[in-house]
């Protein structure tokens, strides 16, 4: 097996363990009783492992561990911890079970990116391709929940979500130890905590006005996973066994956007092909607010996903790899999920599960008046968001070079 089909089989893993729990964990949580602050509570569990994933897991393994031993071990615990998260119905149990899993699962997003771009040799053109097995597995983890989750599922069947992810965890914590081997980088001439050289380039304008749109798209892009399921479920009238295949149709376009990621970047740029990307939550935010009503129009709006995720979250991760040096594109990599999978999950678990108790309506139901979550309200509130994030891009970032230094090709 080639080395880019190994590190595409672990994208699939990786992705696959996440996308097994993220569209139906907040409607699981208001199943099993638990307040929009517990909920908040749950959600912010990712912003801790991404702040302690700063300062010491990315180190650990960047500097004292083999990338593939460090991943091995880690999806291993990991597995364990979601078994435990799937049998845990009391508040406290299910919380501490999954800050466990958040705290050792976080770490390995930007240790199997770092994996990534140091076994491929021109990473600017090959990252995409090789990252779009994570998009592929998280579509191909929601099929299962057709057969084990019936239209109006129970808390006793959702609770597959978890133990399908642990599942995918000791799947990928086999496969780790088939990887290329990516031995840690030790040196004295190199600063043993990078993430302080890391941050320091926060004083570069440039850097600076991208992770501020960063923040305020992970806040976004979290929200959507707050409130999708839950918007296809009960609004617009999709089966609850059906939706998280409705959902993972936006991960089929971002595989399509994956393969021709650089490309793109190459003829627009950076600039132009990250507002692009945070554009797409304004056209899909918006067509769920007016088209509510037309199953095939919304299940069309999904696939605006693969732009938001591949035009920005991507591009970004590669931006990072071209701008950073060397030796602190781990801790860069660490500060990205700090932003996306940490602070903007948080305020996102806090923020729309809050505005969904808020923005609500009364509608005739069939013992009498009932209060119903506005969503064509709600959406304005991320469709604003990604506009403001536009304008800043547009008039704020001037990143040192129009695109990658080495020019993507497209076969």
């Amino acid at each position: 097996m080639n080395t880019k089909l190994k590190l595409f089989i672990m994208m699939a893993l990786q992705l696959a363990i996440w996308g097994a729990w993220a569209p139906k964990i907040f409607p699981y949580m208001t199943s099993l009783g638990f307040s929009a602050g517990q909920q908040a509570l749950v959600g912010s569990s990712w912003g801790i492992a991404a702040l302690v994933g700063l300062f010491f897991s990315n180190q650990f393994a960047d500097r004292n561990f083999a990338a593939e031993r460090f991943l091995a071990f880690n999806h291993a615990l990991s597995g364990l911890c979601l078994l435990g998260v799937a049998w845990s119905t009391s508040f406290t149990a299910f919380f501490g079970f999954y800050l466990a899993y958040s705290l050792i699962y976080v770490p390995t997003i930007s240790v199997s990116n770092a994996l990534a771009f140091a076994n491929l040799a021109e990473p600017d053109r090959d990252f995409g391709k090789v990252r779009s097995g994570g998009t592929i597995g998280w579509i191909l983890v929601s099929w299962p929940f057709y057969f084990l989750l019936g239209a109006h599922a129970t808390p006793d069947q959702v609770r597959w979500i978890f133990l399908v992810a642990a599942i995918a965890s000791f799947a990928l914590a086999a496969f780790s130890l088939t990887l290329p081997h990516t031995p840690p980088r030790k040196s004295e001439t190199v600063d043993s905590l990078a993430w302080r050289s890391a941050l320091k380039l926060l004083r570069q304008p440039f850097v600076a006005v991208l992770f501020a749109v960063t923040f305020i798209d992970s806040i976004i892009h979290n929200g959507y996973f707050v409130m999708a399921d839950a918007f296809l479920t009960d609004r617009v009238g999709i089966a609850g066994n059906l939706s998280m295949i409705v959902l993972s149709l936006g991960q089929i376009a971002e595989v399509l956007a994956m393969f021709v990621l650089g490309p793109v970047v190459a003829r627009l740029g950076w600039r132009t092909t990250l507002i692009i990307g945070v554009l797409g939550h304004a056209a899909r935010f918006t067509v769920f607010a007016f088209a509510a009503d037309s199953i095939p129009v919304i299940m069309a709006a999904q696939f605006f996903h693969g732009v938001c995720y591949a035009f920005y979250f991507a591009v970004v991760y590669i931006f990072f790899d071209d701008a950073f040096p060397e030796d602190l594109r781990t801790s860069a990599q660490g500060l990205v999920n700090l932003l996306v999978l940490g602070i903007g999950m948080v305020v996102a678990s806090f923020l729309f599960p809050y505005l969904m108790t808020q923005i609500t309506h009364t509608v005739a139901g069939p013992i009498g008046p009932e209060t119903v979550v506005n969503y064509k309200l709600l959406f304005m509130v991320p469709s604003a968001l990604s506009l403001l994030c536009a304008l800043i891009l547009a008039f704020g970032f001037h990143p040192p070079s129009r695109g990658p230094k080495h020019t993507p090709v497209t076969h």
